[in-house]
């Protein structure tokens, strides 16, 4: 984000009540949590896809071999 973006929303946060200054800082901690959670759970994804394309591939030759075998959702 730009300083001036910055700027702006400290002086949009400035005209408001100090009670409602604290309400905004805490939804932003929040959003931003979960956005951090979120770019870190698809770098995570990103990194990992190779392999789970090769897994579905595997499953895909083993289907059609007649390899694969239903599953048993109770052995879980």
């Amino acid at each position: 984000m730009s300083s001036t973006a910055i700027a702006t929303v400290a002086k949009m946060m400035e005209s408001l009540p100090e009670p409602a200054q604290d309400q905004v800082v805490e939804h932003l901690r929040e959003y931003l949590e979960d956005l951090q959670d979120e770019l870190q759970w698809d770098a995570l994804f990103k990194k990992t896809q190779p392999q789970l394309v090769a897994a579905a591939r595997r499953a895909k030759q083993e289907i059609a071999r007649g390899l694969a075998k239903p599953m048993d959702y109770d052995q879980l």
